[in-house]
């Protein structure tokens, strides 16, 4: 565990559904409650901070079973966003995916959050997309 500013960081913690969807319904709009057991089984990794035992940031990391894993989930609440949390979320995750033996992470997004990610350490690069 990492703590700053009051805000402790966790690797792979024990995660309840009901409190990632109060995370997630107070950070996306149109989020529904669902289980998130299923997704955490499969992950690689996943980084959740806590402020006072509060659940107020999460990130989640995709493995393919190989060197590349891919970033996920990306959530800070509203009310501590703009303090920098977005970015140790992101950093603690990047170094557990390297300590899992990841060689390159990968992450998508939308035009607004490219300074972001730049802030994180990713750089921009061509991809593809299927909707499936």
């Amino acid at each position: 565990m990492v703590s700053s500013g009051d805000v402790a960081l966790t690797v792979c913690p024990e995660l309840a559904d009901d409190e990632l969807d109060e995370l997630f319904g107070a950070s996306w709009p149109g989020h529904r409650p669902r289980s998130f057991g299923p997704v955490l089984a499969r992950s690689l990794a996943w980084v959740a901070a806590r402020r006072g035992g509060r659940l107020v940031g999460f990130v989640n990391v995709a493995g393919d079973g190989g060197v590349h894993a891919f970033i996920l989930d990306t959530t800070v609440h509203p009310d501590e966003r703009r303090r920098g949390l977005g970015v140790r979320l992101v950093r603690a995750a990047a170094e557990e995916a390297r300590a899992r033996g990841a060689e390159w992470l990968h992450v998508d997004y939308e035009p607004q959050l490219e300074s972001f990610y730049a802030r994180c350490g990713f750089r921009p690069t061509a991809a593809g997309l299927m909707r499936l």
